[in-house]
């Protein structure tokens, strides 16, 4: 074996291997797999890396042939998903990177590929959501980068699932941990450039479910009691609930320094 090259038998057992989901009713549901004539295993671990196998000749072509220089355009890509961020025209390096795929046997989802002005409207990529903005205090553009609608919708709803009334017979500091491991991993991740005000929702969110959880399991039926009763101060030093970082980063950065 070449050193570098990666085997072909595994790889084909990747693509053949069918993904199990459980189902409602206890019992194991089979996709993908042998149903699946092209592309990686829908919703398979391995997908990432098969795609970054196969699809990492498009940045090597991107980047020796010249192509951000000669149409503006740089490629941004992880996994399968892709941006071009074109400074002018979109037509021409989009019908080269259709090009390129079709040389390896792929193409676009056209359902799920679009042409946005960033500087009209917002676009998601990687849970994000981008557009170009104009700082109110220098007057320059720069790309204004914050979890997207979707990201937030989803956390909120997990801290939902986490804190409701059926829980309360489960000890409280387990209940805590599990919030705790959800904030630490969503703000791993989207703790970047403009996150400040996103973060603050997030944060508020959070207070109010382990609060709302809080009354419930101490028999305080009248909400205005609850911020009385559980303060700030009590949710973050006496339950140790983690707290959401509302400062951008580079700020906290500068503050260290």
């Amino acid at each position: 074996m070449v050193k570098g090259s990666v085997p072909l038998f595994p790889i084909k057992q990747w693509l053949k291997a069918p993904v199990v989901e459980k189902g409602k009713n206890g019992k194991d549901h089979i996709s993908g797999g042998k149903g699946n004539r092209c592309g990686t295993p829908q919703g398979g671990v391995i997908s990432p890396l098969l795609a970054n196998l196969y699809l990492h000749l498009i940045d090597r072509i991107w980047k020796r042939h010249g192509l951000e220089q000669k149409y503006s355009a740089r490629l941004v890509r992880y996994a399968y998903d892709m941006v071009l961020l074109c400074a002018r025209d979109t037509q021409r390096p989009l019908s080269m990177l259709k090009y390129l795929l079709e040389r390896l046997g792929l193409k676009l989802n056209e359902t799920k590929t679009h042409v946005v002005d960033a500087w009209q409207e917002s676009f998601d990529f990687l849970g994000f959501e981008i557009r170009m903005r104009r700082s109110p205090r220098s007057g320059k553009s720069y790309p204004h980068v914050q979890p997207g609608k979707r990201a937030v919708k989803r956390i909120k709803a997990k801290l939902s699932a986490l804190t409701g009334r059926n829980l309360t017979p489960i000890p409280l500091p387990d209940i805590v941990q599990r919030l705790n491991q959800s904030l630490r991993g969503w703000s791993g991740y989207f703790d970047y450039r403009n996150s400040t005000k996103v973060f603050g929702h997030v944060r508020w969110h959070a207070e109010e479910r382990l609060r709302t959880h809080l009354r419930k399991r101490h028999k305080v039926r009248i909400r205005r009691f609850g911020y009385t009763r559980f303060p700030h101060s009590v949710l973050y030093e006496r339950y140790g609930l983690f707290k959401l970082p509302t400062t951008a980063p580079w700020k906290r950065a500068h503050a260290l320094a």
